[in-house]
């Protein structure tokens, strides 16, 4: 007779894993993911609707004769091959490209001497009373700025006159003249957006290595030398940033120049989106107007590949 040992049923194993089997795991990453996108679904759904949606309507109109009130008539590139004979468009592309030149230069300029002046070494206090004052108009609306400005513009009672001719001067019609209306433009421009890329600079000021300057002033570095040599190559990606958003901006100026000049005299100081809008709202004509607002997207995309193409040449990145 053979004896054989009882056999014990050992328990079954535990699920791998802290969540349990596959198919709990499998709802919580779906849980996950539906969080997600609940949560980019806002993002997304806004770009859709106000940016890809206006961009390929855009693109349609176009290539069509469209006056809001009949459909629009394919037309292929004839909107296109108007933009070389229209002379306004011309000219008001040109102010454009005066207004991003001047805003490059005056509000990067001005508000990195501002920048270097605010990091001295000050009271705190005064600091902060500093950054609020250079700051502060940039949080005021542009119209609001244009309507002050428009004010101190004035040829008999602004005071911009007013003490122009208590120096010796002659009024100056900032407004109606085809020459200072486009200064008036660039004025109100450059005092309204230098305090946020101020703000920036100081930021980039702040970061830049304390010893690494110290080497240098005991190595026999003079002031100048060091901002030159060690504290702009330090903040250029600050100035990267500044230059990219200051282009972008005066390209679609429009605000200041509608409550100033309303374009005027005639063209003088008409900008490009203020001409978009004249010939879609004013003449109706949509499809003209869509093909000049595609031309000046290609623009503003290109000179941003270039800028960013430019960027490793002179941007240090450590």
């Amino acid at each position: 007779m053979t004896l054989t040992a009882p056999q014990t049923q050992l328990p079954p194993a535990p699920p791998s894993g802290r969540g349990g089997g596959p198919g709990h795991r499998s709802a919580a990453r779906r849980r996950e993911a539906l969080t997600g996108y609940m949560f980019t679904a806002p993002t997304v759904i806004g770009f859709l609707v106000f940016v890809l949606g206006p961009l390929v309507a855009a693109l349609y109109l176009s290539l069509t004769k469209y006056n809001i009130l009949t459909a629009p008539k394919f037309v292929g590139l004839d909107n296109y091959v108007r933009m070389f004979r229209d002379e306004r468009l011309a000219t008001t592309y040109g102010n454009t490209v005066l207004y991003v030149g001047a805003a490059v230069v005056l509000i990067n300029g001005f508000a990195l001497l501002f920048a270097v002046l605010i990091n001295q070494r000050l009271p705190r206090a005064l600091t902060y009373v500093f950054r609020s004052a250079y700051f502060f108009p940039y949080l005021v609306a542009l119209v609001y700025v244009s309507i002050i400005w428009q004010a101190l513009f004035q040829k008999d009672t602004g005071i911009l006159n007013y003490y122009i001719t208590a120096m010796g001067g002659e009024r100056i019609d900032w407004l109606n003249s085809s020459e200072f209306s486009k200064v008036s433009v660039i004025i109100v421009d450059t005092w309204r957006n230098v305090g946020f890329a101020m703000l920036i600079f100081v930021a980039a000021l702040q970061e830049v290595p304390k010893d690494m300057v110290e080497a240098a002033r005991m190595d026999g570095a003079n002031e100048w030398q060091v901002f030159r040599r060690i504290t702009l190559p330090m903040i250029s990606q600050a100035t990267f940033f500044n230059i990219t958003i200051t282009i972008i901006g005066a390209f679609q100026i429009y605000e200041s120049i509608i409550v100033l000049t309303r374009g005027g005299p005639g063209d003088a100081s008409r900008s490009v989106v203020m001409y978009i809008a004249e010939v879609a709202f004013n003449k109706f004509d949509m499809g003209y107007a869509s093909a000049i607002a595609v031309t000046l997207f290609v623009i503003i995309m290109l000179v941003t590949l270039v800028q960013f193409r430019l960027r490793k040449s002179w941007v240090n990145n450590e």
